[in-house]
């Protein structure tokens, strides 16, 4: 018996009365009577920051308007003619280290706490995480209400794996002072289109 099944057999032998597994059949999940106003509304509380498209607007004029001063752009993403590092032809995801924006696309978002769903469309998925800001492209009308929604819809893709991305990174853990950037992206954009 190995040292982990006799921990678990001395908690088994203590334990006075087991319970049942809860059903979650009854569980009551949050609607929006509008998901694309809840969704913009919990991103910017998570601190991203968000554009809505407008007609005819090009993308690229777009994120260059929102970050001017960029120099390493990366991106995977054919429409995007401003990238200047594409994370499918780096030779390691160290080479995506110094990247300024990294423009990514989102398959779906949830209102109730402005996740969005990233499926791994790159081959060193490093740049959803090490670009200083995060542009994630999501559709107006892939708005989903809640997590039970959004979990039917996970699909992990060709590379078998994917993340929710909620605002930029952030932490408070030490001395109680709020860093931003501590373990990925300074600042997320969403753009909606």
């Amino acid at each position: 018996m190995s040292r982990k099944e006799e921990i678990l057999g001395r908690i088994r032998a203590v334990i006075r009365e087991r319970y049942d597994k809860p059903s979650l059949d009854d569980l009551q999940a949050t609607v929006f009577p509008d998901p694309l106003a809840a969704f913009i509304a919990a991103s910017q509380t998570a601190g991203s920051k968000v554009v809505e498209l407008a007609t005819g607007a090009d993308i690229n004029e777009t994120v260059r308007g929102l970050f001017p001063e960029a120099g390493v752009i990366a991106s995977n993403l054919p429409e995007i003619s401003i990238a200047t590092l594409n994370p499918d032809t780096v030779g390691s995801a160290q080479e995506l280290n110094g990247t300024d924006v990294g423009i990514i696309r989102g398959s779906f978002g949830v209102a109730e706490n402005g996740c969005i769903w990233i499926p791994q469309a790159m081959k060193e998925k490093a740049v959803c995480f090490i670009s200083e800001n995060l542009v994630i492209l999501l559709s107006k009308t892939e708005i989903v209400n809640n997590m039970h929604e959004a979990y039917r819809r996970v699909d992990l893709g060709d590379y078998g794996y994917g993340t929710f991305i909620s605002g930029p990174s952030k932490t408070a853990d030490i001395a109680q002072t709020l860093v931003m950037g501590a373990q990925a992206a300074r600042s997320v954009t969403v753009v909606l289109v």
